[in-house]
């Protein structure tokens, strides 16, 4: 198994309201992985319920920092090169980042990612669908179809044998990051892009915007060739 960074903290709870509210409970106690096998409250993006069957994974990284917002907000990229590199090596193929914050694994979504900001530091949420996919009925009604990593590879996977290669290939993005600046970061994403040069939609609060993925600019935003001509999108909901 890979060696665990020295520099972070490792807690796994059997139950927890969400990951993401017991990282922002231990503030200021240290940078750490918070691992549970149950959490009843999660939450994905928009505040849309994240299901968590039994043996799915869960888990957070507080990470202190003096970073600005948006360097912090760039950690979303680094935690989906983290989650790639994990998913192949527990045996997935045909796995591609989607825009701003899902991992799919032959065009089903299998993890999303939940940043949440606190003073000082960044909450990166973790949900991968390890064991069971959840019940699409009880999903928005625009959800993705989700699919299971067990079932793709034709074995059971532990939720913490999952972290403990996770911790370690998100350390090594993070240090790039901290080297480097986000540009490594974002054309390894760019590489790894489901849809680029294709065409998608992208919700906004009052509309739809549809054109071709050219590329994530150097914040993280999202850049479209619309027949309108070439638009940014700082945040929006993207779906195929």
């Amino acid at each position: 198994m890979p060696i665990w960074p020295a520099h972070l903290g490792r807690v796994i709870l059997e139950t927890v309201d969400s990951t993401n509210l017991e990282a922002a409970r231990r503030l200021n106690t240290g940078d750490q992985w918070i691992l549970t096998h149950a959490q009843p409250a999660g939450t994905g993006r928009r505040g849309k319920v994240w299901e968590m069957p039994a043996g799915n994974f869960a888990a957070s990284l507080l990470m202190h920092s003096s970073d600005d917002m948006q360097a912090l907000a760039q950690r979303s990229f680094v935690a989906a090169l983290a989650l790639y590199d994990t998913l192949q090596a527990f045996g997935a193929v045909d796995i591609a980042l989607k825009w701003p914050n899902d991992v799919l694994v032959n065009g089903g979504k299998i993890a999303g990612i939940l940043l949440a900001s606190a003073p000082g530091a960044i909450i990166i949420g973790i949900g991968v669908n390890l064991a069971k996919a959840p019940d699409i009925a009880k999903l928005a009604p625009d959800a993705m179809k989700p699919v299971a990593l067990s079932k793709l590879v034709g074995a059971h996977i532990n939720a913490t044998d999952f972290l403990d290669v996770l911790a370690v290939n998100f350390d090594i993005y993070e240090q790039q990051m901290r080297s480097f600046g986000f540009e490594p970061i974002r054309l390894a994403w760019l590489e790894k892009a489901a849809r680029l040069d294709k065409v998608i939609h992208a919700r906004l609060p009052d509309r739809i915007e549809t054109g071709i993925f050219k590329t994530i600019d150097q914040t993280g935003s999202l850049v479209l060739m619309t027949a309108k001509g070439r638009i940014t999108l700082p945040a929006a909901e993207v779906f195929f």
